[in-house]
């Protein structure tokens, strides 16, 4: 019943069969003319590329560049004009006409060293903590005054620092234009201002009177004003002053010197700490030292013997012997030479007022080493005689202070 085409069986193709790739044979000829082409194409773009160049608009500094660069190549021309002689020849500046001055502007960036210091100087802060400057009252006010001191600011000086002790008539002792002493005790604050003080220029004033009197071994009279469980209390220049009651000659009845006066001599001075101690028996013990010059010969009791040496009773005075002094020769114990309560003679060989020292020497007496130890009678006998031999030696001790 089916009718059967060849035809159409031809014209069926068996599955998975593609249809044959066309190739394209392109011959040498046809390559080059490719080539040519697109080099052709290229050139054309860069020719396209030159033409479109952008015009470059020069302004004015531009235009003053290039005004300069041809300059330098004008030089640089004349330069090559130049002999190989005259590069060869060393340069002469001395040739040269061409003056040059240096001229220096001063504006007001400059700087002046002479206006500068003048500036500081005028400026530099009058009165330092500490220090003394004269000047002379200005001002007075209820609760101080005020004193030109030649700053930019006058000196302040409270009620309190005008005198020691409570001044009643204030504006009666100090008047307008006064001329003082002051000591400067807090710098200036930020109006240029300082605070000044009289009393406390005379308390140092007063501490220095005293650290010299003790010194030099002075003795004072002072007048009792008070008293505590330790002792007494005085007034000495303005300081006050402390007698324990250790340093008096009577010290049961002490309240009853209130009032008095008594001779004192200074115990210890000490204007860090305001410490001022005297002492009525050192002044007794000085008074007997003033008596007692270098070289002389004294007679004494062995009160004590320590292992430095030996304390020697002079009458109310103590002299200590020391073992450096005591002989020439060595000796193995003290005890060999002198024993407690014996009589003995000696040279004084030092007087400290200050301390209240005498500084005695039995080795100055012997003729010849240990002589003190071997003949110590003898050393005794002879010491009047000995002694005199040996007063140049102090005297000439003495000149050289």
């Amino acid at each position: 019943m089916g009718v059967s085409n060849k035809n159409t069986q031809d014209n069926v193709q068996p599955k998975g069969n593609k249809k044959p790739l066309q190739v394209l044979h392109i011959s040498k000829k046809d390559t080059q003319k490719i080539d040519n082409e697109q080099t052709n194409s290229r050139e054309e773009i860069k020719k396209e590329d030159i033409v479109i160049k952008p015009q470059i608009i020069k302004n004015d500094s531009a235009k003053k560049i290039e005004d300069n660069n041809e300059n330098t190549k004008d030089l640089d021309i004349s330069q090559q004009n130049l002999t190989q002689q005259d590069l060869n020849r060393p340069l002469n500046f001395s040739e040269q006409k061409t003056d040059f001055q240096l001229e220096r502007t001063v504006d007001e960036f400059d700087f002046d060293e002479s206006a500068f210091l003048e500036a500081l100087n005028a400026n530099e802060p009058i009165g330092a903590t500490g220090e003394t400057i004269s000047g002379k009252v200005i001002a007075i006010e209820s609760d101080g005054l005020y004193v030109d001191i030649g700053g930019k600011a006058p000196g302040y000086m409270p009620k309190k620092e005008c005198g020691l002790g409570v001044i009643t008539n204030f504006k009666e002792k100090f008047s307008i234009g006064l001329e003082m002493e002051v000591l400067v005790i807090k710098e200036q604050n930020a109006d240029g201002m300082v605070t000044v003080s009289a009393r406390a220029l005379i308390l140092r004033q007063s501490w220095e009177k005293v650290s010299s009197s003790a010194k030099n071994g002075e003795l004072i009279n002072v007048l009792i004003n008070g008293f505590n469980r330790g002792g007494l209390t005085c007034d000495v220049d303005g300081l006050r002053g402390f007698i324990p009651r250790s340093q008096l000659e009577d010290g049961q009845d002490y309240q009853s010197f209130v009032g008095k006066t008594l001779k004192v001599a200074f115990l210890e001075v000490n204007p860090e700490s305001r410490k001022l101690v005297l002492s009525e028996k050192k002044a007794s013990l000085v008074s007997k030292l003033t008596s007692l010059e270098l070289g002389q010969l004294i007679e004494g009791e062995v009160l004590a013997v320590k292992p430095y040496g030996f304390f020697i009773d002079l009458g109310g005075a103590s002299g200590l012997l020391h073992q450096s002094s005591l002989t020439n020769g060595s000796i193995r114990s003290l005890r060999e030479v002198f024993r407690e309560g014996e009589m003995i003679k000696a040279l004084i060989s030092e007087i400290d007022l200050e301390k209240g020292r005498i500084g005695l020497n039995t080795a100055l007496l012997e003729n010849s080493a240990g002589e003190l130890i071997i003949d110590k009678q003898k050393v005794m006998q002879e010491a009047t005689e000995r002694a005199q031999k040996t007063k140049a030696l102090f005297d000439k001790k003495e000149q050289d202070k």
